[in-house]
């Protein structure tokens, strides 16, 4: 970790002076420039094709992007997680999800303890209690086979397990029902339980801590509702399971040892999905299936950890976003999946970017005086394009965005993937180089309608092809992402791992809630404005009732 501010490096000042020389170039000039410049600026591994030649930057960009990266340490940083530093320092953590996944049987000791082996006892155990939920052998408690499977989590807990299950929902076990509940809104888990029987569904309850306000609420309820149907407190074991690393509490709710799995402090939820936490994936899924995921995971942290900077597709995406972020002033950037199936990949990525680097302090505690993670959004393309495209196009905004495509489709109905496709890189080509005047008036325009056709291009986007989207093709692409967050951390200075932003608005919850159940505001406590509105809350409620 550097001591020095970011911006006083020699390498940054290098950066804002070529920043001024090429912020002006187009990229439709830079193609001219550069006759190769298609294949120069791509990476191609062995199931993943990286094109980012449609960026306003050249090789000195490349070399001084790098360089930076170099000045910083970034490479000693990467050993540090794979290594199992505590690099999560505010939390006194280390960052092992890559051990997750590991697919060497080298021991990695962490405080004395191997934790390979815990790794691979709790594999096992997910595997054997899914292969019994899957082939019927788990029976509900009047002898039926499960049918529903409830995720209650939230955060990384829901997030990460519901975009996976619905971007694999092509390898889906046939005749199981999944559904995910995490918001605390009672309708989030009412309209849920409309939709079956107590006595063929299993609760899966992921929390670390077993106390997060929202899951533990929703699970309470769940527990409730399931006991007036069933009338039995015994039967929680056939129909509860948690996954945490609070043992003791999952207890208490009820849940038998054998139905709890575990994992470490050193699993961040946003970073969880090799864990303990994947369970329901691997319900879905199944477990071959599941570790081909853990393979396209591993396969891009070796690509991570191995490759030189200038040919690392999370480091150049990471450095990218800097380049953009820091020098042209974007405030956000856009993940735009063409594939059905990712539809939650761009929420997934929102949590994943915006909940690690937005931060305002340095890992030495100073109050930063440059600007850190940008807003990430998205959505599948083609929807997108008939929603907020024209932004992108002929807003007056830079909005930098990821593509991501597949050179086959897992249902290959007619031509509909070869149109899918053909916009994907139409859409790339047409935000880079636009449509100038000149060509508009080729074209016999009305030339009072020339204003408002013209495209000024020039606006940037990175390419991601992969084959199809396998189990290991979707592992490989959520660690592309992972590893970028981390890199932009590491360059802005500051801990991608913990998360104390969220944590005020749920300490004033917590006494907001204590006032709201016994109907009485403490106005020294609150500003007028919340006061106000807590007025006003009970005046209108009360009449509700009496209604």
């Amino acid at each position: 970790m550097i001591n020095i501010c970011l911006t006083d490096l020699p390498e940054w000042k290098k950066l804002e002076n070529h920043y001024n020389s090429i912020k002006k170039v187009s990229i439709k000039q830079l193609f001219k420039e550069e006759e190769g410049r298609g294949k120069d600026y791509s990476i191609a591994t062995k199931s993943l094709y990286f094109d980012y030649s449609k960026n306003i930057l050249n090789m000195e960009t490349v070399s001084l992007l790098t360089g930076l990266a170099e000045r910083i340490g970034l490479s000693k940083e990467i050993e540090n997680m794979f290594n199992g530093e505590k690099i999560n320092f505010t939390e006194n953590r280390a960052v092992l999800h890559t051990a997750l996944r590991d697919q060497t049987n080298e021991p990695l000791v962490l405080d004395g303890i191997d934790i390979k082996k815990d790794i691979s006892f709790t594999l096992n155990k997910m595997k054997i209690l899914s292969e019994k939920i899957r082939n019927g052998e788990w029976k509900g408690y009047n002898g039926k086979k499960i049918k529903n499977i409830i995720n209650i989590g939230i955060g990384g807990s829901h997030l990460g397990p519901l975009m996976v299950c619905n971007a694999l929902a092509k390898y889906k076990k046939n005749g199981l029902n999944l559904f995910f509940v995490s918001n605390v809104d009672g309708s989030d888990l009412a309209e849920t339980l409309k939709e079956i029987n107590p006595d063929e569904t299993i609760f899966i309850i992921a929390s670390k801590t077993f106390t997060t306000l929202e899951t533990i609420t929703n699970a309470t309820s769940a527990k409730k509702w399931f006991l007036s149907e069933s009338g039995e407190r015994d039967s929680l074991g056939k129909h509860f399971i948690a996954l945490t690393s609070a043992m003791e509490r999952a207890k208490d709710f009820g849940i038998p040892e054998e139905n709890i799995l575990g994992f470490s402090d050193w699993v961040g939820g946003r970073y969880s999905l090799a864990s303990a936490v994947g369970f329901s994936i691997m319900v879905s899924i199944g477990y071959e299936n599941f570790k081909d995921m853990l393979k396209g995971f591993n396969r891009m942290d070796i690509h991570f950890r191995k490759s030189p900077l200038s040919h690392n597709i999370p480091v150049l995406m990471a450095l990218i976003g800097v380049w953009y972020n820091n020098f042209f002033g974007a405030e956000t950037h856009a993940i735009f999946p063409y594939d059905h199936y990712l539809r939650n990949f761009p929420s997934y990525v929102q949590q994943l970017e915006m909940e690690s680097n937005g931060k305002s302090t340095g890992r030495d505690g100073t109050k930063l005086r440059y600007q850190t993670g940008s807003v990430s959004w998205g959505e599948t393309g083609t929807n997108g394009q008939h929603s907020f495209f024209q932004l992108l196009h002929q807003g007056t905004r830079l909005i930098p965005s990821d593509f991501i495509g597949f050179t086959g489709s897992l249902n290959e109905i007619g031509d509909h993937h070869l149109k899918l496709m053909a916009n994907f890189f139409a859409q790339t080509e047409a935000l880079a180089f636009g449509q100038t005047e000149k060509e508009l008036i080729k074209t016999n325009m009305d030339k009072d309608l020339i204003p408002f056709r013209n495209f000024e291009g020039n606006k940037p986007s990175n390419s991601i092809l992969l084959k199809k989207l396998t189990p290991m093709a979707l592992g490989e692409l959520i660690a592309l992402y992972e590893h970028k967050t981390f890199v932009q951390g590491i360059i802005w200075n500051i801990n991608s791992f913990d998360q104390w932003g969220v944590e005020l608005g749920k300490q004033n919850a917590a006494g907001i809630l204590k006032e709201l159940t016994e109907k009485k505001i403490n106005t020294d406590l609150h500003d007028s404005s919340t006061s106000s509105l807590m007025e006003y809350f009970f005046r209108v409620s009360d009449k509700d009732e009496e209604n």
